[in-house]
């Protein structure tokens, strides 16, 4: 996709931030030129599934690209709706989730699903992740479909395992669909077959609710060159270290920290720094 989209646009430099499984669908962001290096404010926001468990039945891959490691379909067919919206219910809030042995996770400096692939059983450390919101919208036996709202690092897939667990027949994923990126919806994305120049949004989209400051003329070139800029309005309340983003000439210019009075700039997008 990145390719192509380069290709159309004309730019050298694209870059998505966050990759699909092959089998989901739905929503990529992609950015481009100098707003790449917005990319880390856009991978740590909430993100929205809607996804499809089938119970009774455990795949080496947590979902429906593998192979079948357990099949418990007759248990699974005395679940009741009751029992799924509890098991939803609990797990909502941070927690600790461990990876599916086919995943992205570095590993000696190999990524965990090439072992698999070979055959070798890794030992994945578990991670902590945030489900704000979980909703059971359909249950057709033994399909459970539900929507869920994230943390960054959340893999749907060990979700949808987990659930299977906790009901005590398993579960791997059939379907997954990205319907959002933070504010960012699928239903306003661009298809490729219709991108065009016009497609692109101003970077400042890409921040969400960071605070923003309105540079003047003299702030506007210093921060083009990297230098600190004095804090003021409502960015000065903010304690050290958190992000402002810096608009001028209803652009933005770039991303600062705010420290001791001061923003630092941290991502610069206009000028020569």
């Amino acid at each position: 996709m990145v390719d192509q989209i380069r290709r159309v646009l004309r730019t050298p430099s694209a870059g998505h931030t966050g990759t699909l499984d092959p089998f989901a669908t739905g929503l990529l962001v992609v950015l481009l030129g100098r707003a790449t290096r917005l990319a880390r404010f856009l991978q740590t926001q909430p993100k929205t599934y809607l996804t499809t468990a089938r119970l009774g039945t455990r795949t080496d891959t947590d979902d429906l690209t593998g192979q079948v490691i357990e099949n418990a379909s007759a248990s699974a067919d005395s679940i009741t709706e009751v029992q799924i919206r509890e098991a939803l219910a609990n797990f909502l809030g941070e927690q600790q989730q461990l990876p599916p042995q086919f995943s992205a996770k570095l590993i000696d400096g190999e990524r965990s699903y090439r072992k698999a692939r070979r055959g070798e059983t890794v030992a994945l450390s578990e991670s902590p992740i945030t489900i704000y919101h979980i909703d059971l919208l359909r249950y057709q036996p033994p399909d459970v479909i539900f929507r869920t709202v994230v943390s960054a690092g959340t893999y749907i897939r060990a979700l949808a395992r987990d659930v299977g667990d906790r009901l005590g027949v398993g579960a791997h994923l059939t379907e997954l669909r990205r319907e959002a990126i933070g504010s960012f919806r699928v239903e306003d994305a661009v298809p490729l077959s219709n991108l065009a120049d016009a497609s692109i949004l101003p970077p400042h989209q890409v921040l969400g609710d960071l605070p923003s400051l309105v540079l003047d003329a003299a702030a506007q070139e210093a921060v083009a060159h990297g230098r600190p800029v004095k804090d003021s309005g409502a960015a000065g309340e903010l304690g050290s270290g958190e992000a402002v983003a810096l608009l001028g000439d209803g652009q933005l210019v770039a991303v600062a920290e705010a420290a001791d009075g001061w923003l630092r700039p941290t991502v610069v997008l206009a000028g020569r720094a």
